[in-house]
């Protein structure tokens, strides 16, 4: 397994987005990757077509993601086309292998989310096992397992999850400026490199990011990374 280097850098997903004005706010903070919503139950939700204008607006090397769940093949396909660049994140109840055939089996980069069980039930998630299920993958986000798929805003226990996971995780759920920077000193080491993703705790509403949340966010993740 690869051990991060001290003082690594974190990157920030910045998801749930409708508006130019928080596309912009989300890059002038210094996000490296910016999340759609494709999933019409979402509050959150954008059609592929509005992806693809608010993508249009990200500077070279940030990078819009387009979360999926349980959506068909070709559709999923059809959407990663109209986005430029785009990466797919499954969380819904894709397969390993229906993960690899909707991200036109490589020739798009995926994430797969693991839905991790509240309270002491998150210790009998098996969390090594699942990378490795989805090794295709090219990271595993962490969210915690509620009801409504796509996130709930809720944090689950993170000192029950293993200490060795031979994956690059993204760290998501219930994420704030205040706790941020203990979900990074917690997790860093237990895993190839580490990310996070936040979407209500910089908003001021659903679907309406606060610019000052959100700048406040990246901060935090930089003052842990400079303690790390």
């Amino acid at each position: 397994m690869t051990v991060p280097l001290p003082h690594a850098r974190t990157r920030i997903k910045i998801c749930g987005l409708t508006r130019e004005t928080d596309v912009d706010a989300a890059v002038e903070a210094g996000a490296d990757a910016i999340g759609f919503v494709l999933y019409p139950a979402s509050p959150r939700a954008v059609t592929a077509e509005r992806a693809a204008e608010l993508a249009g607006r990200l500077p070279p090397f940030v990078t819009p993601v387009l979360l999926f769940v349980n959506e068909g093949v070709p559709a999923t396909l059809a959407a990663l086309a109209e986005v430029s660049g785009a990466m797919a994140q499954f969380h819904g109840d894709e397969t390993p292998e229906q993960c690899w055939e909707a991200s036109g089996r490589g020739a798009h980069r995926f994430m797969r989310a693991a839905r991790i069980p509240l309270g002491a039930a998150g210790a009998a998630f098996d969390l090594v096992k699942y990378a490795s299920d989805y090794s295709r993958a090219h990271a595993i986000l962490l969210d915690a397992h509620v009801e409504a798929y796509g996130g709930g805003g809720k944090a689950f226990d993170w000192s029950l999850l293993p200490p060795a996971v031979d994956a690059h995780l993204v760290l998501s759920g219930g994420l704030a400026p205040a706790n941020v920077g203990d979900g990074i000193r917690q997790l860093r080491t237990r895993c190839k490199s580490l990310s996070v993703d936040v979407s209500s705790g910089v908003e001021a509403a659903k679907g309406l990011k606060d610019a000052a949340k959100i700048h406040a966010f990246v901060a935090a993740v930089r003052a842990a990374d400079a303690l790390s």
